[in-house]
């Protein structure tokens, strides 16, 4: 039985590239460099913020001071726009309804900066208790070093197996695995299928709604 469901926020409970599209390209263009489709920012998403500011930079640019030039632009905006086109996923606000009418605990463990985790969750789902939100602070390390669903577990006074973890990239399978917490991947997020099942996820549900028959 699951006492505690954690998810991702990014490409999980969100589709948020769009805000972080415009934001990241808004900063490229302010410091002279290219930017880049939506799209592409899929496959830079989910190790946090200094590495989606590296993966954007030209190659030959990825310096920790170009890197600090790009934040400079894209925290101030970012922190104003962050939910100017996110939206939650089809059947994601219908699931966390059903999840606390069943008494589940939730929680949300975050490679995006803490504040702005924070925000997202009490704009985009102002009636749903989360025991925990927690987003990458200064001085933890961030996924897939399990640190964060551990302080989860503490918090939340779970065991690991009374646990559930669910996330969209292999940065969220490989933290459940070692945090030693069983995982469901999500298909509708930031990575192909083919991501997530190299990782062995318990399973790879296609809509929010399946995730209840893994509790």
């Amino acid at each position: 039985m699951k006492r505690l469901v954690i998810f991702d926020l990014d490409g999980t409970l969100l589709n948020s590239i769009a805000d972080l599209a415009v934001a990241v390209n808004l900063a490229l263009r302010a410091c002279g460099y290219p930017t880049h489709q939506e799209d592409a920012y899929r496959f830079m998403v989910g190790d946090g913020v200094r590495k989606l500011f590296e993966r954007a930079l030209p190659e030959a640019e990825r310096t920790p001071e170009n890197i600090e030039r790009i934040r400079e632009h894209f925290m101030p905006y970012y922190d104003l726009h962050n939910a100017d086109l996110s939206r939650p996923y089809e059947g994601i606000a219908e699931l966390l309804e059903e999840l606390q009418h069943r008494g589940i605990m939730m929680a949300v463990a975050s490679n995006k900066y803490h504040s702005a985790t924070q925000k997202l969750i009490a704009h985009y789902f102002p009636t749903i208790r989360f025991e925990v939100i927690l987003g990458q602070r200064e001085g933890v390390p961030v996924k897939p070093n399990p640190q964060i669903v551990s302080e989860i577990l503490d918090l939340c006074g779970v065991a690991k197996e009374e646990a559930l973890y669910v996330g969209d990239t292999n940065v969220d399978m490989l933290t459940a695995k070692n945090a030693e917490v069983d995982v469901l991947g999500v298909a509708w997020g930031f990575r192909p299928r083919e991501e997530l099942a190299a990782h062995n996820p318990l399973s790879i549900i296609d809509h929010p709604r399946e995730l209840i028959n893994y509790l």
